[in-house]
C-alpha cells in the first residue's frame, strides 16, 4: 500500500530526538509522501530543513496557523507572502479559524484567513483549513470566496453529514485522521455516507494519535491504522482506501 499523510508536523520539536527514525518507519509502512503545514515564523526554518533533508518524502506548505494570529498578525502574513513569492510550496496552510482555545482574536483570524485565501488564488495553490470549533465561520469565508478556482482540504474533519455535504459542494476534500478511530469521534456516523473521492488521510502528528496509541505522540507510521478504520466504516477494501485517497492527494497537490 502506498499512502499519503496529507497533514503532519513531522518537523515538530517532539521529533527532535528521532525524526530520521520516524520518517524511516513511515516509509517502511508505505507512507511515501508527508505534507507539512506551517504554523508561523518560528516553524519555517525547521520545516524547510526537514524538506531539504528528505525532498522525496517531505513537502512543505506555507501559511499562518489561526492560533498564532494576534493583534500583530500582519507581520506574520507579510512573511508568508514573501515566502510564497520566493519559491514553490504545495499549498497555503495551515490557516483557518480556531475558537477552541481563545475567541479574543476572531476578527483578526477572519481577516488572516481572507488574506490567505487570496494568496492561494494568486499562486494557484490549494488551501489547507483548520476549523476547530469554527466550521460555520470558516465555511462562510470560503464559500464567499469560491469562484471555481479554489481547492483544498478541511483538515481534521469531524463534522456532520450535512457539513460533509457542504465541503463536497465547495469542491474541497475532507482530511480524515485519528479521530476516525475514537469511540465517540462521530465519524462512524459520517463516513458511511460520503464518497472516498472526497477524502484524504492525515495524522496531524504529533497530535491526535489513533487508537490504540491515543494520548501518545502521533507519527506518520500510524496512518495505516486510520486507513483500516476508514475501510471498515465505509465497507471498502483497505487497498481501495489507500489507492483513492493517495490519488486524491496527488491530484490536489499536483504531484
Amino acid at each position: 500500500m502506498t499512502l499519503v499523510d496529507s497533514h503532519a508536523h513531522i518537523y515538530s520539536e517532539q521529533f527532535k530526538q528521532d525524526r530520521e527514525e520516524a520518517l524511516a518507519r513511515a516509509l517502511a509502512e508505505g507512507v511515501e509522501k508527508i505534507y507539512m503545514p506551517n504554523i508561523d515564523h518560528t516553524s519555517i526554518d525547521i520545516m524547510l530543513e526537514t524538506e531539504e533533508k528528505h525532498p522525496n518524502q517531505c513537502i512543505a506548505m506555507m501559511g499562518l496557523h489561526p492560533t498564532s494570529v494576534d493583534k500583530d498578525f500582519e507581520k506574520e502574513l507579510y512573511l508568508v507572502e514573501e515566502w510564497l513569492d520566493k519559491r514553490k510550496f504545495a499549498a497555503v496552510g495551515e490557516c483557518g479559524i480556531d475558537l477552541y482555545w481563545d475567541k479574543t482574536f476572531l476578527t483578526q483570524q477572519q481577516e488572516a484567513l481572507r488574506v490567505q485565501v487570496e494568496l492561494a488564488k494568486k499562486h494557484q495553490l490549494p488551501i489547507v483549513l483548520h476549523t476547530r470549533d469554527s466550521f460555520d465561520e470558516t465555511y462562510e469565508i470560503i464559500a464567499a470566496a469560491q469562484d471555481g478556482t479554489l481547492k483544498g482540504i478541511f483538515h481534521c474533519f469531524s463534522g456532520t453529514v450535512e457539513q460533509a455535504e457542504k465541503v463536497k459542494e465547495l469542491g474541497f476534500l475532507m482530511g480524515i485522521g485519528g479521530v476516525a478511530t475514537f469511540k465517540n469521534g462521530g465519524l462512524d456516523k459520517v463516513l458511511p455516507h460520503v464518497s472516498l473521492d472526497d477524502l484524504v488521510l492525515e495524522t496531524d502528528c504529533p497530535y491526535l494519535a489513533p487508537v490504540p496509541h491515543r494520548g501518545k505522540r502521533n507519527e506518520p507510521v500510524y496512518l495505516p491504522l486510520v486507513a483500516r478504520r476508514v475501510a471498515e466504516l465505509m465497507q471498502k477494501p483497505v487497498e481501495e482506501v489507500a489507492q483513492t485517497t493517495t490519488r486524491n492527494a496527488f491530484n490536489l497537490f499536483k504531484l
